[in-house]
């Protein structure tokens, strides 16, 4: 029986992110073959639109190039994929790296020029605050 993988739907090729592009780097096929693949979009479930304006996470905020506080959408959204992560007894996830939502490890610093700093996105957080295990695509042989 396979396992249920939640997995950043801009991964699966969903033009969700920000600037409302797909994904095209990332072959999910032999994932499929191994799990059932549960999409995500924290951003969209938190109620922002597609295409919006880039945010990064600045501490304890996420903020937009703008300089629009967003950190309440990213929490919800963070919360709705965590319930859907408890709904369907998923305990592994693939997520978007350096993303404010969903990178691990590392991500944009806030100051929107391409700089990295160690942390993690808002659900990614959430999730692994919760004992589900993240990866990035960067680390998808980890997960096959």
């Amino acid at each position: 029986m396979k396992r249920n993988l939640l997995i950043s739907a801009c991964l699966l090729g969903i033009p969700c992110r920000y600037d409302g592009k797909r994904v095209t780097k990332v072959d999910v096929s032999a994932l499929r073959k191994k799990y059932n693949l549960i999409p995500i979009c924290p951003e969209i479930y938190g109620g922002l639109p597609t295409p919006r304006i880039p945010s990064e996470r600045v501490g304890g905020r996420v903020l937009m190039k703008d300089g629009r506080d967003v950190t309440e959408n990213y929490k919800r959204g963070a919360e709705a994929s965590l319930d859907i992560a408890k709904a369907n007894g998923v305990s592994l996830a693939l997520l978007k790296a350096r993303s404010p939502s969903c990178g691990k490890g590392l991500i944009y610093d806030g100051s929107f020029s391409g700089t990295l700093t160690e942390g993690d996105g808002v659900a990614a957080e959430l999730l692994m605050k919760e004992e589900i295990t993240v990866f990035t695509e960067e680390e998808l042989d980890l997960l096959l």
